[in-house]
């Protein structure tokens, strides 16, 4: 029986994205394919209301691989990365594994970093760069991103703003030109509902011209290539077509929705999640700052996850345990994607029956 996915991903996928990939691949040299490719950077354009300034790119790879590129082709002497859980973690040591110098303001797993934190650390000068994740996805905080990077821009202006966005963009809110950052880099088996094997970024000018002052960019990682072949609507090497007709056909479906709608719908399963979750446990994140697409849930009644999910998957549905050290302390539940509050229920109606809680 497949389980539906209400994991942090990868999350559930729909038969009719699913069907997209089945369409016959074409040259990624043709002018056939530079339609399709321009159609989708346009598409996002669209949805995320980008500025001129602001270029988007679709990446064959997971989001990871941002953190390389970042690494190669933006940091030019030395980086602050900004860590509070395990991926903002495995950020700052690829960029020490690309050989740049590397800071680290880190803070205690379920507390997110703040614009104060930053400052402070910023104050003492010399970085060029700073790398902060949006939504931890293992602790399921979510950092004010938009007023640590306002106040970046309006402090130290000088400083290029990457910004992790995993398991956030295409769910929670989040217009780069609201926001004033540089970089903001997903993945495509998160709330963009897609299989994995696409990293989808949106790269301002100033971030762009900085990478041209970068050397020993790499090949795969070179973000002025990136961009010179998407004045081509092509990519510098061959990309994973058939994901990208899946996530033509996902751009459509995002924009008929519009953006706000689809920020609503997240919204609102975070907010049937999280009081269902703080009726019968305890929120992991602290409070304010509970991310809108998961919910990391402090096991207070240390109920046995894996077993919980063995009777899940005869109904056809998994959520998830914690991550690394969290295994047994928390669980997480995903409401990213396709996700409607009303599956949601259902799924949070079975938890209460099989976990025997009302």
């Amino acid at each position: 029986m497949h389980k539906k996915l209400l994991i942090p991903g990868p999350t559930e996928v729909s038969k009719e994205i699913l069907q997209e990939q089945t369409q016959h691949l074409i040259g990624h040299r043709e002018k056939e394919f530079s339609t399709l490719y321009g159609g989708i950077t346009e598409k996002l354009t669209k949805f995320f209301q980008l500025t001129p300034d602001i270029k988007p790119t679709v990446t064959t790879g997971s989001g990871t691989l941002w953190f390389d590129i970042v690494a190669r082709s933006v940091v030019k002497q030395k980086a602050l990365a900004c860590v509070n859980g395990a991926f903002s973690k495995r950020a700052a040591q690829t960029i020490q594994a690309c050989g740049k110098e590397t800071d680290i303001l880190e803070v205690e797993m379920g507390k997110a970093i703040k614009p104060d934190m930053v400052a402070e650390k910023l104050e003492k000068g010399g970085y060029d760069t700073i790398t902060v994740c949006h939504n931890e996805t293992s602790t399921g905080v979510r950092s004010p991103i938009k007023e640590i990077a306002h106040m970046i821009r309006k402090d130290y202006p000088e400083v290029i703003i990457a910004v992790d966005a995993v398991s956030s963009l295409a769910g929670d809110k989040l217009i780069p030109s609201e926001i004033d950052c540089d970089i903001i880099f997903s993945s495509t088996q998160k709330c963009f509902a897609l299989p994995p094997g696409l990293a989808v970024s949106l790269v301002n000018d100033r971030a762009i011209e900085r990478a041209k002052t970068v050397p020993n960019r790499g090949g795969y990682t070179d973000m002025v290539e990136i961009f010179e072949f998407e004045k081509k609507h092509q990519t510098p090497f061959t990309p994973n077509i058939s994901l990208l007709y899946a996530l033509d056909k996902r751009m459509d479906l995002l924009l008929a929705e519009t953006y706000d709608g689809v920020y609503q719908r997240h919204l609102d399963m975070a907010n049937y999640t999280q009081k269902w979750a703080k009726k019968h446990f305890a929120m992991f994140p602290e409070a304010g700052y509970e991310s809108i697409t998961v919910s990391c849930i402090n096991n207070t009644q240390n109920k046995d996850v894996k077993a919980l999910n063995q009777q899940l998957a005869e109904k056809g549905y998994l959520i998830s345990a914690g991550y690394g050290t969290l295994a047994d302390k928390t669980f997480r539940i995903g409401h990213m994607g396709e996700w409607k509050l009303e599956d949601l229920k259902q799924v949070i109606n079975l938890i209460d029956e099989i976990w025997q809680i009302n």
